[in-house]
């Protein structure tokens, strides 16, 4: 046991320059003392929808990270692997670095753009799969949604590009604004399906789209901007011939929970891994 180690716990938020918007995170760039417990530990008592531990340095700027919700490790996180790399950008400059997540190597790439940092990661290879009938019935009784609520043009489809998310579009703005789900009913489902989020989306216009991502398998009722999500959204985007096989998407996500936020999704033709970009700064 390791407990009389005590880090450094920095908090900061991805995919906004404003400490009120986007995700909250805590970041700990030595955890290299700390257990599984304690690391549990810490994302609780911080209570954002998830925390991040480099546990290793592997070599020049390439570090193990671990991710933890309140309540259990996730094999990747978008915005704790953004604001890691923001926090380490502030202490060492920016540059190339390179994380071994559990679920595969994330490099991220963190640059200065007019004064402000910017971080953009690279995803894991993706896949998109078909929902079961009987598994969206499930869901859309514990999010209180009709069939008619769903956007016929964006079908659901499960995404994954590091963690596994259910995407499911909705027809109007106002539906998606309106979330008010059985959380015992949905996590259940989730966690049934091995999901990590729901990525639920409107969208604005060909580029353009506003998301929201319940996430009761983390201990929270809702995630203010989700990294890996937006990655598994690119996947899904370019599988289904949304976007071009070359295209920047922008997701809006947060301002429904007073945190808004700005995600920029980057498809590359010849390369199915997705880049997800956002800024980001320290809070306190």
């Amino acid at each position: 046991m390791t407990h009389d180690h005590r880090p450094e716990i920095l908090r900061y938020t991805a995919f906004s320059a404003d400490p009120a918007g986007g995700n909250p995170a805590g970041v700990v760039l030595d955890a290299a003392g700390l257990d599984e417990e304690r690391m549990l530990a810490i994302a609780a008592e911080l209570g954002y929808s998830e925390s991040a531990f480099l546990t290793e340095r592997t070599g020049e700027g390439a570090y193990t990270i671990r991710y933890f919700s309140p309540k259990a490790e996730v094999p990747f996180c978008g915005h704790a692997t953004v604001a890691t790399a923001l926090a380490l950008a502030e202490r060492d400059g920016p540059g190339a670095l390179e994380f071994t997540t559990p679920a595969g190597a994330v490099p991220v790439s963190v640059v200065r753009e007019g004064g402000a940092l910017l971080a953009t990661l690279t995803s894991v290879a993706p896949h998109v799969e078909e929902v079961a009938e009987a598994d969206l019935t499930e869901a859309l009784a514990a999010l209180d949604w009709a069939v008619a609520d769903l956007d016929p043009a964006l079908p659901p489809r499960i995404a994954y590009a590091g963690a596994r998310h259910l995407v499911l579009a909705a027809a109007t703005r106002e539906r998606l604004a309106e979330l008010d789900y059985d959380f015992a009913r949905l996590e259940a489902l989730m966690r049934r399906l091995d999901l990590t989020t729901l990525q639920l989306v409107w969208r604005e216009g060909p580029e353009v789209f506003h998301v929201r991502d319940p996430f009761p398998v983390g201990g929270v009722v809702e995630d203010p901007a989700t990294g890996a999500a937006a990655a598994a959204f690119g996947a899904y985007a370019r599988e289904l011939g949304l976007a071009p096989e070359a295209a920047v998407l922008t997701l809006h996500q947060g301002a429904d929970m007073g945190r808004p936020g700005t995600l920029t999704v980057e498809l590359r033709a010849g390369d199915a891994r997705i880049r997800v970009s956002g800024t980001g700064t320290r809070i306190g």
